[in-house]
């Protein structure tokens, strides 16, 4: 039996692929995964987060800004200045978790591939 499917469906089924690649790009950076490493602590300052990383705060509040735009990350005013939080932190528990077991066991050279976007975001 044949599905039917609509423009409005197809546009849906686009827009919802999309949204779940930005989320994949999001994690797809080393420096955005040890920043979400940083913020299971706690709420964190973008100078608390160079200070731990070692970054540029230039650095460091892009790759914030990918993290917020996929709700990963949340901000709040304090001052003058914005706190950071993790963003539905169960879920990323969740899927950090299964992540991990889809990593191959074999020695996988991305690295050596991508070494020139490590810094990048």
């Amino acid at each position: 039996m044949a599905m039917i499917e609509s423009k409005s469906d197809e546009v849906l089924d686009r827009e919802g692929k999309t949204r779940q690649a930005a989320l994949f790009h999001a994690l797809a950076d080393p420096t955005r995964l040890l920043i979400l490493e940083h913020l299971k602590t706690g709420d964190h300052k973008v100078k608390e987060l160079t200070d731990h990383l070692g970054l540029a705060q230039s650095t460091v509040s892009a790759h914030l800004a990918c993290l917020r735009d996929t709700d990963l990350v949340t901000a709040r005013s304090q001052g003058r200045a914005s706190i950071y939080s993790l963003g539905q932190a169960d879920y990323l528990d969740q899927l950090l978790l299964l992540a991990q077991q889809l990593i191959p066991s074999q020695t996988h050279h991305w690295h050596e591939a991508h070494t020139g976007n490590l810094g990048e975001v």
